[in-house]
């Protein structure tokens, strides 16, 4: 999104600027050279995703250590993806106002400072504060990244480099959960931001040493101030609302109404601002392209049904199947082996399928992945677990690409920031939504399962008496016995709730797939505009 105020500048100016140039003046990288610097270009946008999620398995130990309850630790996810979705409307405006490369270099260098300073935290407060620094700063690297990606592989290759982007972004929510528990399980919590700081001077190093020759023309343009407060306004309190909604009881709680009401209220008066605004901070123009809007939709439901399971999966195994975290990241792992794989041969398959054809196989792959899920056991085998993963990899190694190769079908190139990075933008608020419909769904339905299995489990149903008697002839009194069976009848309807989501998810991946073939039909090879022009 943050690259939507590039077009949306240069759309509205009286005498209609010239669209920007490339950055013709250097040679294009090759060779070693290239792959370097791409390599960097990666771990910039893994870095970003990466703190996404790697502190959701991490809050207890946080807050545990610094003293305060697991809800006030909540704060160290929100305060990070509020400032994120906030900041990232600017970054087309930056990028044409400093350059391409300055804006992604500085941001890096920025985002290490953060992570630096979040990892010296000394109480929540402070966390908070360096998380919102964090999240602030880091709003053009993913839109940065994937457009100097494009850039480096050039015209010919740009598949490829949307294929390095695009599993950068996939596998770093599910290594978050993963590196966080590990790290949580064998060192301290600060590591989990530490680590960003050798990483981030790296890539700061490579990518200003290798791209400052390839910057990207400036001009001064001007910003539309009232479209960014609204915007921080209504974004703000909308992934509040998000967050604490659950811990709340939603629409029960007077402080959940009112961040609805700001929300609506701000986002109707965003919305009238940037349709007449010159200068609109977001290009609403955009959604008049047929691809761009089924597109962006479609990208976005696949998504946010992606995340939400990837937020359920471990969420599951650590608190009923006994799962360490490490052990909840090393079942989400194998589909990051899986999504590499099929990267290697996505460029060949991209010259023979339309995109359309591959978007809807990766959702049919994505549905088959939660159809096994929808039938997995409390007493499955780890392999059991890991099974759908390695179907899910294969989806997640088409997803990016070829839905990206439809949103950007048919777009000038000088379109293409904004287009980028209002797409990222309704991803990553996608990603926010899912979390609260995932999780606030997975406790109801667990109670509806509850209530059903206690019906038929009474004190005096046999099998509820025999397995009491099992339990006691174990060495348990009649108290520890009965909570063990209350503890066993929970666990059951957890199982239950997640086998419910699974299924839901599966079946809304085959809704979207006609949604693949309402787009304009792309040119077979995915042939896009440069991101960074």
């Amino acid at each position: 999104m943050n690259t939507r105020a590039v077009s949306a500048a240069a759309a509205g100016a009286a005498p209609r600027p010239a669209p920007a140039p490339t950055p013709a003046a250097a040679a294009p990288l090759a060779g070693g050279r290239r792959a370097l610097t791409a390599f960097a270009l990666a771990l910039g946008t893994f870095m970003q995703v990466l703190d996404t999620t790697i502190a959701n398995v991490s809050i207890p130990t946080i807050a545990g250590n610094l003293g305060v309850s697991a809800d006030q630790g909540t704060w160290v996810i929100t305060s990070f993806a509020v400032a994120n979705g906030v900041s990232v409307p600017l970054t087309g405006w930056l990028m044409q106002r400093f350059g391409v490369v300055r804006t992604f270099v500085v941001s890096v260098a920025l985002f290490t400072v953060a992570s630096l300073l979040c990892g010296l935290a000394w109480s929540l407060p402070s966390l908070i504060v360096f998380r919102v620094l964090q999240g602030a700063v880091s709003g053009p690297m993913i839109p940065g990244s994937q457009a100097l990606l494009i850039n480096v592989f050039g015209a010919a290759k740009r598949n490829l480099a949307l294929t390095i982007w695009s599993i950068t972004t996939l596998v770093a929510p599910i290594a978050g959960p993963l590196l966080g528990g590990y790290i949580s399980d064998n060192y301290v919590w600060p590591w989990i931001f530490l680590i960003n700081v050798p990483v981030g001077a790296f890539c700061v190093f490579v990518c200003w040493g290798n791209l400052k020759s390839q910057e990207t023309p400036t001009r001064k343009l001007p910003i539309d101030r009232v479209g960014l407060v609204l915007l921080f306004v209504w974004v703000g309190a909308l992934h509040v609302m998000l967050d604490k909604g659950k811990d709340l009881d939603w629409f029960s709680s007077p402080s959940i109404v009112t961040l609805l009401i700001v929300t609506v209220i701000a986002f109707a008066a965003w919305l009238i601002w940037e349709l007449t605004e010159e200068h609109p901070i977001v290009d609403l123009s955009l959604f008049k392209s047929r691809s761009f809007l089924l597109g962006t939709v479609a990208l976005c439901l696949g998504y946010a049904v992606f995340f939400g399971n990837v937020v359920l999966m471990p969420l599951w195994l650590q608190s009923f199947e006994g799962y360490t975290a490490t052990w909840a990241g090393l079942v989400s792992a194998p589909s990051g082996v899986t999504a590499v794989l099929t990267s290697l041969v996505l460029g060949k398959l991209m010259r023979r399928f339309e995109p359309r054809v591959l978007a809807a196989t990766a959702f049919a792959l994505f549905a088959t992945s939660y159809f096994m899920r929808s039938g997995l056991t409390g007493d499955a085998s780890f392999l059991w677990f890991v099974a759908p993963q390695l179907v899910q990899g294969l989806a997640m190694g088409l997803f990016f690409v070829t839905l990206l190769a439809v949103v950007f079908d048919g777009l000038p190139a000088q379109k293409i920031p904004a287009a980028s990075g209002l797409s990222n933008f309704l991803r990553i608020t996608a990603g926010s939504f899912a979390i609260s419909v995932t999780t606030t769904l997975w406790d109801r339905r667990e109670a509806l399962h509850q209530a059903r299995l206690a019906d038929t489990i009474t004190a005096f149903s046999p099998a509820y008496r025999q397995s009491l008697a099992q339990l006691q002839q174990l060495g348990l009194n009649d108290q520890s016995a009965a909570g063990a069976m209350a503890q066993g009848l929970v666990s059951q309807s957890y199982l239950l709730s997640s086998l419910d989501l699974f299924y839901l998810s599966a079946w809304l991946c085959v809704a979207l797939i006609p949604l693949c073939f309402l787009v304009r039909r792309p040119t077979v090879g995915g042939t896009m505009p440069v991101a960074a022009d």
